[in-house]
């Protein structure tokens, strides 16, 4: 159903495929937390992914192609 998909977020279809571990989905989630608190710019998690070198610009296109974005 469309609607599943929309109700998964990119780092757990990411995880669910085998992009990332949970340890680097999280690692993540504290970059971002930390940069919203310094008052930077919000980033998506994806964007940090492929910044770490976590995930590959490719793998990034098909998290968002299933999720249906």
């Amino acid at each position: 159903m469309l609607e599943e998909k929309f109700d998964k977020r990119f780092g757990y279809v990411a995880i669910e495929n085998g992009f990332i571990t949970r340890d680097q989905l999280i690692e993540a989630l504290k970059v971002q937390l930390a940069e919203e608190l310094q008052g930077m710019e919000h980033r998506l998690i994806g964007n940090i992914l492929q910044t770490k070198e976590y995930m590959t610009y490719s793998q990034t296109d098909e998290v968002l192609k299933l999720m249906g974005v």
